[in-house]
């Protein structure tokens, strides 16, 4: 299989998935917080893990020019192409300008309350990936959907329109079930194992054992530090998508966690 590949190419194959915890302060805090949080999260250990961190846009030049190296900042959302006479956008160009290396797409808050659809967000994430971003691609089920046995179903059709894009070393898929955003309500860690494990199938299925062995999938669905650990052990859970505990101390047990998890 490998007759006159390079060693180096060998070990990305091989080499265990990186994870990745990700803060999504969605539309939250003022100056105060923001400086407050960052002076925090400057002081959490990040070995072992990549941790990135994604403020409303007006906040990302006070995180970029004052969060530690060791964090890098995404924006929560791009326009589906450059500038121009688009109100109330951002392009990709301008948030790699101001210093961003990632940008969240696809969260259910903007499919809900913004209409985006998985036409769109394809051409995001086309356009993203041209201008150099890594990105985090949501995806995620909504309570009916998941009663009616339609999980992978409704996953699948989430993925299909973008398995060409899906290169391991650029996008993260974060596996967000609906119900279970900012409701407090968690799904157990067999849940979520089993919905992770089916969607790698798929990806596997549809891109090959390559894509499917490297793609990092986060859970994301309230997340904190307390059920971190029993999630972190699930072989196909690679990360954490983090909404509401992003803002709070226990982030940073959330990065230990996995970190400790997947040595």
């Amino acid at each position: 299989l490998f007759w006159g590949a390079r060693a180096e190419d060998i070990n990305k194959l091989t080499m265990p998935r990186t994870p990745i915890v990700g803060g999504n302060w969605k539309c939250n805090l003022d100056k105060a917080g923001v400086t407050a949080l960052v002076t925090a999260l400057n002081g959490i250990d990040c070995t072992g893990c990549e941790v990135v961190v994604a403020p409303v846009a007006l906040h990302i030049p006070t995180v970029v020019g004052s969060i530690k190296a060791d964090i890098t900042v995404s924006a929560q959302n791009c326009n589906f192409k450059g500038n121009g006479a688009f109100t109330g956008e951002c392009s990709a160009d301008q948030i790699v300008d101001i210093g961003c290396k990632w940008v969240i797409l696809g969260h259910s808050e903007r499919r809900q309350y913004f209409k985006e659809d998985n036409d769109i967000l394809k051409t995001k994430l086309e356009y993203a990936l041209s201008k150099g971003l890594k990105v985090i691609y949501c995806i995620g089920e909504s309570l009916d959907e998941r009663n009616a046995g339609k999980t992978i179903e409704v996953l699948k059709s989430q993925v299909e329109p973008i398995k060409d894009l899906l290169k391991p070393e650029s996008v993260v898929i974060a596996y967000e079930p609906i119900w279970a955003i900012g409701t407090g309500v968690t799904a157990t860690p067999e849940q979520a194992q089993e919905t992770h494990k089916d969607l790698r199938a798929y990806i596997k299925e549809a891109c090959g054992d390559a894509v499917a062995d490297a793609v990092r999938i986060q859970y994301g669905g309230s997340a904190n530090a307390k059920n971190a650990p029993e999630l972190s052990a699930c072989p196909d859970i690679d990360g954490f998508l983090v909404g509401g505990a992003s803002l709070k101390p226990e982030f940073g047990d959330i990065v230990k966690a996995i970190a400790a998890a997947k040595k």
